[in-house]
């Protein structure tokens, strides 16, 4: 069976659907305008009537924003331009321009063959400058890192030594120099001036005249008047003098001085009094420095006083209290700053091999280390006896004595009085010894006992005229008005410097052209 085919085109199915529609009611003519496109596709049906009222379209929207568009123009401001003509000008000089716009870009221009160059640059006629004197540096070699000659640097170094001893300049001084123009490249620049303060209460100042330095001491008024604090305790002891205006070094002394005597931390109430006196200076210039703390006291409850000096007695300073009495050392003292190797008792010798008593206890050490006695004595022996080497005894009184064996070298001799930490000798591994340490002994009426089981306490006591001298000590210390040390200076005249300042002197020099 053979079928045929039929094809509908779209403009003739619409017509037959309206026709098959008959039906319905005819468009109004909100329907036509609703079915008219007014912006259709300006690249398709070109030259239909649809592309015709496009065009159109878009005639009128162009013509109506040209119509209503507002215009171009400058916003006027008022007030003067940023930069006036010269301003402008030296602005100008700096700006990248091109070279056909006639630009002048910088202010150096390039040589031409007028100028002629140097052979060598010139040099400043003076250099002032400022120098530090180091810990452990010399004033010498100070001069020649700041470029005196070693020659001239060592005769400043002895003429100032005329002034004041050069150990005597504290760390941290500040030398100004002036240097002068020097003869040659080669050689170095000759001090024109110089000043510092090379010590509290003196300033040194030179210059040079005719051709010499010349040296001017300039004497500094000192008050040396005690600085004497005193507050409550209240909640911290620490605390309230800081605010009282103690130093924190000279609290620690304090602390470590009255700990002494009774316990910082349980007998200490808040309502207690503390009293420091510390050495204290204040120049006429107004520096001032704080020292070492001089006195410690203490009121507790009102009542009790409890007075601390410290005081030198038979070359040695420690602290006494108002009694008299002065510091209360106990405990076994080491004699020396080795470990314990072996203790006090039965042990197999090292060298024998069998069991024998040790009679003491032995430290060790490094070869050549100190070796110190435990307690002031007499020393009885000093020499090479037996097994222990070299060996020194010492004899304290009341039967005790110490015994010190293997040493390389003895620092004491027979019937020599010692003290308490004074050198006697060195470790050594002399008589029987595996190696370098000490065998240190003690003997109650003769006999060797355990080292471990005896203390020594020693106290120092003054009496009679020293005992009056400390006491008035105390007085004077406790007479100074608290404060009283801070308050200020009368102004007095002091004699005007001969260096005004290093700057008058460069500025004199440059006018006399040397």
């Amino acid at each position: 069976m053979t079928g045929n085919a039929a094809a509908l085109a779209m403009s003739q199915a619409i017509p037959l659907q309206k026709a098959v529609q008959s039906g319905d009611p005819a468009p109004t003519w909100r329907d036509r305008l609703a079915a008219i496109d007014l912006v259709p596709d300006l690249g398709d049906n070109i030259g239909s009537a649809e592309w015709w009222r496009g065009l159109a379209t878009l005639t009128l929207l162009c013509g109506t924003a040209i119509s209503t568009f507002p215009g171009i123009k400058p916003l006027e401001t008022g007030g003067t331009p940023a930069l006036d003509a010269a301003d402008f000008n030296e602005a100008r000089a700096q700006m990248i321009v091109p070279l056909a716009y006639g630009g002048d870009t910088g202010r150096h221009m390039a040589a031409t063959d007028a100028v002629r160059p140097l052979t060598q640059t010139p040099e400043r006629p003076q250099i002032e400058l400022t120098a530090t004197l180091g810990r452990g540096d010399s004033f010498s070699r100070l001069l020649e890192r700041s470029g005196v000659g070693g020659g001239e640097a060592q005769a400043l170094a002895q003429q100032l030594s005329a002034a004041v001893p050069l150990a005597d300049i504290a760390p941290g001084t500040r030398v100004d120099l002036v240097l002068g123009r020097r003869a040659a490249r080669t050689m170095p620049r000759p001090v024109e001036a110089l000043a510092m303060r090379a010590r509290f209460d003196l300033r040194v100042e030179m210059e040079r005249i005719d051709g010499r330095l010349v040296m001017r001491r300039i004497p500094i008024a000192v008050d040396t008047m005690p600085l004497r604090i005193r507050g409550r305790v209240g909640d911290s002891l620490y605390r309230s003098a800081r605010a009282a205006g103690a130093p924190p070094e000279a609290i620690q002394a304090y602390l470590r001085v009255i700990g002494k005597q009774i316990s910082v931390g349980s007998d200490i109430r808040p309502t207690d009094e503390f009293d420091i006196v510390v050495d204290y200076r204040r120049a006429e210039t107004g520096e001032s420095e704080t020292g070492k703390l001089l006195y410690a006291g203490l009121i507790r409850g009102g009542r009790s006083r409890l007075s601390m000096l410290e005081w030198t007695k038979n070359g040695r300073s420690q602290w006494f209290e108002a009694s008299g009495v002065g510091e209360q050392r106990g405990g076994m003292v080491r004699p020396t700053g080795g470990r314990v190797t072996s203790t006090f008792g039965m042990r197999r010798h090292p060298i024998l091999g069998y069991r024998r008593m040790h009679s003491g206890i032995d430290f060790g050490g490094g070869y050549g280390a100190p070796i110190y006695a435990v307690t002031d004595g007499v020393v009885a022996v000093a020499g090479r006896q037996g097994g222990y080497g070299n060996y020194v005894r010492l004899n304290h009184g009341n039967g005790l004595g110490t015994g010190y064996g293997h040493m390389s070298r003895i620092a004491v001799r027979s019937g020599q009085r010692v003290a308490r930490g004074q050198v006697i000798g060195y470790i050594g591994s002399t008589g029987l010894s595996t190696g370098p340490h000490l065998h240190y002994e003690l003997y109650r009426n003769g006999h060797a006992v355990n080292p471990s089981s005896v203390t020594f306490v020693t106290k120092a006591q003054l009496e009679g005229k020293e005992l009056a001298d400390f006491r008035a000590r105390i007085r004077q210390m406790t007479s100074v008005t608290p404060g009283a040390a801070l308050a200020p200076i009368a102004p007095k005249q002091v004699e005007t410097p001969m260096l005004g300042s290093l700057a008058d002197v460069a500025a004199k020099r440059a006018e006399g052209g040397n």
